[in-house]
């Protein structure tokens, strides 16, 4: 098991002016770090790899499906190719800076709605592109872990059973989906009973608090996740990914309207110890 932190807390671009942070973190315990990559290109990233190494941290990258003419969904074959490019690129910039894994919702642009459920033509659109982009990261030996997002985000993936079915229609084994506490505390009526049925098809892990504040200050019971994420015998990373109001845009994109800890350190403090106590307890 590998634990690591969001950098999404504090930036959408990661840069030397982020170097303390990310000592903070290795200081504090954690394995790596997960590097968000919305802008900058390949030889930004194999800079930053080069920091991490210096700084004894393991990497993994995390990115959206921006929109914009680039969609893994839409009924445009341009824009299913400029969605794959886009994906492309998430996967260089990921082995660029050393990293073995990339996440993310990257399957429809966030907050786009039809107004339906997903229809058969836009999964087999996704999975078609998915599994192309699977097959690129392979030659780099990078996995893919596709974000199920709750229903208030995106339609295309919300429940644990929709992205195992997702999985299984892209069928490539360096591809699976990443569990996160808070979107399943919304849209699952057990968080553990999936990790049971779906194990098979996780790739990755995300610790995220209800309120995506501090991990173990709210309701979500993370002794029973760790529990369950034992009996399958998860050996992934297990990453915080907590949201304040430090950036105004993406404070506004998750919802952030009020202050959800008294400083940054409670929240990457306080997870590495539910984390590391809980899972070292959890067998």
């Amino acid at each position: 098991m590998k634990l690591g932190f969001n950098l999404l807390l504090w930036t959408i671009h990661v840069t030397d002016e982020h170097l303390g942070i990310l000592k903070k973190l290795k200081d504090t315990g954690y394995d790596g770090v997960e590097i968000p990559m919305f802008g900058g290109d390949v030889a930004h990233y194999r800079a930053l790899g080069r920091r991490l190494a210096d700084l004894g941290l393991e990497a993994t990258g995390i990115g959206v499906m921006p929109g914009g003419g680039k969609s893994a969904i839409s009924a445009d074959p341009k824009e299913r190719e400029a969605g794959l490019d886009h994906l492309k690129w998430l996967i260089d910039c990921t082995e660029a800076m050393g990293g073995k894994l990339v996440s993310g919702p990257y399957h429809q642009p966030l907050g786009e709605f039809t107004g339906l459920p997903p229809s058969k033509a836009e999964m087999e659109r996704v999975a078609e592109v998915h599994k192309r982009a699977a097959r690129y990261a392979a030659m780099a030996g990078i996995d893919m872990a596709v974000e199920p997002l709750n229903r208030f985000e995106c339609y295309i993936l919300n429940t644990a059973a929709a992205a195992a079915d997702l999985v299984a229609r892209v069928d490539e084994p360096n591809y699976g989906y990443l569990y996160d506490t808070f979107h399943f505390n919304i849209e699952e009526n057990s968080i553990t009973d999936v990790i049971l049925q779906t194990a098979h098809a996780i790739k990755h892990v995300h610790i995220s608090e209800n309120n995506r504040g501090v991990p173990g200050a709210g309701h979500i019971d993370f002794g029973a996740v760790f529990r369950a994420l034992h009996k399958v015998r998860y050996d992934g990373w297990m990453t915080v990914e907590a949201f304040g109001s430090a950036l105004p845009d993406l404070a506004a994109a998750t919802k952030i309207w009020r202050p959800l800890f008294e400083n940054p350190e409670a929240v990457y403090e306080g997870a590495y110890r539910l984390m590391r106590e809980g899972w070292d307890s959890g067998s």
